[in-house]
């Protein structure tokens, strides 16, 4: 079974399929880039609560920002919502956004064996 988080968009927020949880991309909002990560990351739990799953699930993710500048405070930032040595794979890269006050987007994949066989019960 294929649960798709929609948005109004052209896009899913995620889309569970079979142990995978496919993340789209998040973006955060605020007038910083720590009021926009920490943004992030609530509506990364929240995407993720609707797929039975959570951040310590997280097992890859992609995080593009727009100034380079930023990687410290992100790194730094990350220690906050995953445990020491529990880190999901990472690629980081910079590229210009659609919206001209995006400063970062995540995506990523959750991996949660649970989830195939909650969904037939």
């Amino acid at each position: 079974m294929i649960q798709r988080i929609s948005t109004p968009f052209s896009y899913s927020s995620a889309v569970a399929a079979g142990d995978y949880v496919f993340i789209g991309l998040h973006r955060g909002f605020g007038d910083t880039f720590e009021e926009q990560i920490r943004d992030v990351f609530v509506h990364l739990k929240n995407t993720l609560e609707q797929c039975d799953t959570s951040l310590d699930q997280i097992v890859q993710v992609s995080v593009h920002l727009k100034h380079i500048e930023n990687l410290p405070a992100m790194e730094q930032i990350f220690c906050d919502y995953f445990a020491q040595d529990q880190y999901p794979a990472r690629m980081t890269d910079t590229t210009e956004f659609f919206d001209k006050d995006c400063l970062i987007m995540i995506e990523g994949i959750a991996y949660n064996p649970g989830l195939t066989s909650s969904r037939h019960t």
